[in-house]
C-alpha cells in the first residue's frame, strides 16, 4: 500500500468528533501509527493521555448513521459525515463525525483498505508484523538496537519466559559484531532463530528429495501419503505457483521450506475443508430438514434482568449468520411498540428501529431466509402498528401469503425463500383461509405463546415489585398481525400423537430446554419423527437470568431445528453453535443427516442400534505444537502462559468425551507437545471436534486462551493448522495449533 493516498491520509490523521450522547460530542485527534497496524487517538483522561487500538481489533467500519448512538444523537443532515468503528469484542462502538462528507469518505476508504490488507497478509507476514511490533515496544530508547535487557523484555512481550542463560546464549549467538547490542542483520538472525519450526523441518526434509527441495512429485507424494488427498499432479503445481516465494525454485517447479510453511498456514493446509467454505449442501429441501442458527432474546446485549436492549445486538447476531431472531414486543409510549425483556429493568428499544436494522443487515452474510420470532404482549392497537411496520419496512421481502397458487402440503425450502422474512407467531385461523379470505373478524382471542406464558409466570414469581395478578393464558390478536403468520404458526405442544393427528405442517411448538431435554432422553425417536415434517424451537429456561446457555447438542441429536441460544454470551455452547454452522458457507442452515429425515429411520441417539447412522470411525489426533498464543493477563508483564490443549468430541452420548495434553511451563510462543490421542466414534455425522487451549493454573480454574470447533465431517486428514478463536468467537490473527489427524474406518 506504499504511496497510497488514503494510507497517507490516515498516517497524517486529523480531528474527528467523538459522539457519546447528545451532550457529549468532543473533538479528538486520530491517526494511524507508522506500523500501519495501530490507530492512536488523544484522550483527555488523566492517566490515559494516549490511547491506541489495533486494526486487528476492528470488526468493520460502518458508513453513515448506522449505529444506535449516531442514529439517536446526530442529525439526519449529518448522514454523510458520520461513520462508526465496530470492534470484535464487547468494546463499545466508536461513533465518529468528520468535518465534511469528503473527509468521512477518506477515513472510511483508508480504514477499509488497511483492514482488507491485514486480512490478505499470510500467516508468515502476520507473524513478522507481530514480532516487529513487539520489538518496537521492547526498544525502550528507540535506537533501533536491542541490548540484553531489551531482548528479555521483548521475549516477555511475545509470551516466552526464558531463563537468563538461554537469553544470554541466544543474544551472544546473534551478536556477531560483539558490540553488546543487536542491530540490522543481527536482529534478522535473531528473528530466524526464534521462528524456526523444528517440526516443519522434520516433515519437509522427509519429502524434499530433489536437490534439497520439494519437486512437484515430492509434494504430490506428501499430499497423497500424509494429507490423504487423491489429487492429480496439477494440484501440486498449483500450490507451488500459489505459495512459493523464491523465483528460482518456482521456475524449477520446486517448493522451498518457506513455501511449504506458507501452504500449511493457508486454507489448503487448514483442518477445515475449504470446499465447505461455500454453500455446498442441497438447499431445496423443506425448511424443517435443516438445523437453523437461532438466537434467543436477540435484543439483549448482556444479562436478562437489567442489561441494555439494542438494535446493535440484532446486527451482530445477523452478521454472524443467525437466521432466527426473537422480538419481545410490548406496548410503548406514543402508540409505538417497544422491545425489551418484560418484568425486568432491561432498557427498551423501538420495534420500528429493530425492524429497520433487521432489514438492513439480514442478508449481508447469508441470502437464506430470516425467521422473526414474535413474542407478542401488545394490545390490539399496537399489534396493528407492528403489522404496519413489518409490511411497510420489509416490503416484498416479507412472506405475506403462501408461495404458489394452491394450498401447500409442506414447508418451502431455504432456496425458495432466499432473501425473504418469515414471521413466527400466533394465527387466528388455518392457513387455508389465505386462499378463501372471507374472514371479517378484526380480532380474536388466542392462547398465549408458550414462552411468553413461561416468562410471565417467572416474572411475577421472581419480581416482588409486580402486583400479583391472575395468570392469563389468552391474548387478543389483531387480524393484521395474524394474517402475516404463514409458515410458522405457534401452537401449544400436546404430545407427539396429538401433533401427528391434529397439527398441520406449518404449525410449530416451542419447548423450554428442560422439557426438550426430557423428550430427547425419553422419546428420542418420536421427537425425531415429529421434526421430520414440523419445526421445533427450543429456548433457555427463564431462570438463566445471567444469559447463560444450555447444551444444544442433545437437541440437534433428535433433529430439533431452531435451537435458540443467547448469542451475546461467550460460552462453550456458543462455540459449539459456531462450529455446527461453520460449513455450508456459514449460511445459517445445515442439512440434517439422511437418517434424521427418512421416515423409516429408527435412530435413537441414546440407544445405538444397527442402522445407516452407525458408521464406526477411529480418529487419531496428534497435538504437535502451538504458535504465538496470546497472553491471558496482558497488563502483567511477567505473566507468561503455561499452555495445555484439550481435544473434545461432542455428539451422541456414546461419542462425547475429551482428552488433554500435559501443560508446558512458561512458553506461549512455540510450545511443543507431540502427544497422541485416539477417539472411537459411532455416529460421525453428528460428531463435532473442539480444540481448547488453556493456561494451566494449579490453584484456580484454567484460563481460556483460544478454541476452535468444527463438525467431524468437515475435518481434513494429515498435518493441519487449527486457527484459534477468542471466547467471543473472533479469530486470533497470529495464533494457531499444529496437529496431525487421521480419520479412518474402525477396524
Amino acid at each position: 500500500m506504499e504511496g497510497d493516498v488514503d494510507l497517507q491520509f490516515l498516517l497524517t490523521g486529523g480531528e474527528l468528533v467523538k459522539v457519546r450522547s447528545s451532550s457529549w460530542q468532543k473533538n479528538r485527534y486520530y491517526k494511524l501509527l507508522e506500523d500501519c497496524r495501530t490507530l492512536w487517538h488523544e484522550s483527555h483522561k488523566t492517566f490515559k493521555r494516549n490511547q491506541t487500538f489495533t486494526i486487528d481489533d476492528i470488526d468493520s467500519v460502518r458508513k453513515g448513521r448506522q449505529s444506535e448512538g449516531l442514529n439517536k444523537y446526530t442529525d439526519p443532515s449529518d448522514e454523510e459525515r458520520c461513520f462508526s468503528i465496530i470492534f470484535k469484542d464487547r468494546k463499545k462502538n466508536l461513533d465518529l463525525m468528520a468535518a465534511n462528507a469528503d473527509e468521512a469518505k477518506r477515513w472510511i476508504s483508508g480504514l477499509e483498505k488497511i483492514i482488507a490488507n491485514m486480512h490478505k497478509l499470510n500467516s508468515q507476514q502476520k507473524t513478522e508484523h507481530w514480532i516487529i511490533n513487539s520489538m518496537r515496544k521492547a526498544d525502550k530508547n528507540d535506537d533501533n538496537k536491542m541490548n540484553l535487557h531489551e531482548l528479555k523484555h521483548f521475549l516477555r512481550q511475545i509470551n516466552i519466559q526464558v531463563d537468563d542463560t538461554y537469553a544470554e546464549d541466544l543474544f551472544n549467538k546473534c551478536d556477531t559484531s560483539k558490540s553488546g547490542t543487536l542491530e540490522g542483520s543481527e536482529i534478522k538472525l535473531f528473528y530466524n532463530q526464534l521462528t524456526q519450526r523444528q517440526e516443519i523441518d522434520v516433515i519437509y526434509s522427509k519429502y524434499a528429495q530433489t536437490e534439497g527441495q520439494m519437486s512437484a512429485e515430492d509434494l504430490l507424494n506428501f499430499l497423497k501419503t500424509e494429507q490423504r488427498e487423491t489429487v492429480p499432479k496439477e494440484d501440486a503445481l498449483r500450490l507451488i505457483e500459489k505459495y512459493e516465494l523464491d523465483g528460482t525454485a518456482k521456475q524449477k517447479k520446486h517448493m522451498t521450506k518457506d513455501g511449504f510453511l506458507m501452504y500449511l498456514n493457508q486454507e489448503e493446509g487448514s483442518i477445515f475443508n475449504p470446499a465447505h467454505k461455500q454453500v455446498n449442501q442441497d438447499m431445496s429441501q423443506p425448511l424443517n430438514q435443516y438445523y437453523i442458527s437461532s438466537s434467543h432474546n436477540t435484543y439483549l446485549m448482556e444479562d436478562q434482568l437489567k442489561g441494555p436492549s439494542s438494535t446493535e445486538a440484532y446486527i451482530r447476531a445477523l452478521t454472524k449468520g443467525c437466521r432466527c431472531v426473537e422480538l419481545d414486543c410490548w406496548d410503548g409510549a406514543n402508540g409505538e411498540p417497544v422491545i425489551y425483556h418484560g418484568y425486568t429493568l432491561t432498557s427498551k428499544v423501538l420495534f420500528v428501529d429493530v425492524i429497520k436494522a433487521i432489514k438492513d443487515y439480514a442478508f449481508k452474510t447469508s441470502d437464506y431466509p430470516v425467521i422473526l420470532s414474535l413474542e407478542n404482549h401488545c394490545s390490539v392497537d399496537q399489534q396493528k402498528i407492528m403489522a404496519h411496520h413489518l409490511i411497510s419496512i420489509l416490503g416484498d421481502a416479507l412472506v405475506t401469503k403462501p408461495l404458489g397458487d394452491t394450498m401447500p402440503t409442506h414447508l418451502p425450502s431455504p432456496e425458495e425463500l432466499k432473501g425473504k422474512f418469515v414471521i413466527k407467531g400466533k394465527r387466528m385461523n388455518k392457513l387455508d383461509a389465505a386462499f378463501n379470505n372471507d374472514s371479517t373478524i378484526e380480532e380474536e382471542t388466542v392462547s398465549e405463546d408458550d414462552e411468553a406464558a413461561d416468562y410471565k409466570e417467572n416474572g411475577q414469581k421472581d419480581n416482588p415489585t409486580n402486583p400479583p395478578t391472575t395468570q392469563k393464558s389468552n391474548i387478543k390478536l389483531a387480524k393484521e398481525l395474524s394474517d402475516i403468520v404463514i409458515y410458522c404458526k405457534s401452537v401449544h405442544f400436546n404430545g407427539f400423537e396429538h401433533a401427528k393427528d391434529k397439527q398441520s405442517f406449518y404449525e410449530m411448538s416451542s419447548f423450554k430446554e428442560s422439557k426438550a431435554l426430557n423428550l430427547a432422553e425419553t422419546s428420542a425417536t418420536a421427537y425425531m419423527h415429529h421434526n421430520m415434517d414440523k419445526l421445533s424451537r427450543i429456548y433457555p429456561a427463564g431462570s438463566r437470568t445471567d444469559s447463560s446457555n444450555y447444551n444444544p447438542v442433545p437437541m440437534w441429536n433428535v433433529g430439533c431445528q431452531i435451537v435458540a441460544l443467547n448469542f451475546q454470551t461467550p460460552s462453550e455452547e456458543m462455540h459449539l453453535n459456531q462450529g455446527r454452522f461453520l460449513p455450508n458457507g456459514a449460511c445459517g442452515y445445515i442439512l440434517k443427516p439422511e437418517f434424521q429425515r427418512s421416515l423409516s429411520s429408527q435412530f435413537d441417539p441414546n440407544k445405538l442400534t444397527e442402522g445407516p447412522w452407525l458408521k464406526k470411525k477411529t480418529l487419531h489426533v496428534m497435538v504437535i505444537s502451538a504458535q504465538q498464543l496470546p497472553k491471558v493477563n496482558k497488563d502483567k508483564e511477567s505473566s507468561i502462559v503455561d499452555p495445555l490443549v484439550k481435544v473434545e468430541i461432542h455428539g451422541v452420548p456414546a461419542d462425547t468425551t475429551s482428552q488433554k495434553t500435559n501443560h508446558i511451563d512458561n512458553n506461549g510462543f512455540n510450545p511443543m507437545w507431540n502427544e497422541q490421542f485416539q477417539f472411537d466414534i459411532q455416529v460421525p455425522e453428528l460428531a463435532m471436534v473442539r480444540f481448547v487451549v488453556e493456561d494451566y493454573d494449579k490453584r484456580t480454574q484454567n484460563d481460556h486462551i483460544g478454541h476452535y470447533c468444527l463438525p467431524l465431517t468437515s475435518v481434513q486428514n494429515g498435518y493441519r493448522h487449527v486457527p484459534l478463536l477468542t471466547k467471543r468467537g473472533d479469530v486470533i490473527c497470529t495464533a494457531g495449533l499444529f496437529v496431525h489427524l487421521i480419520l479412518m474406518d474402525a477396524q
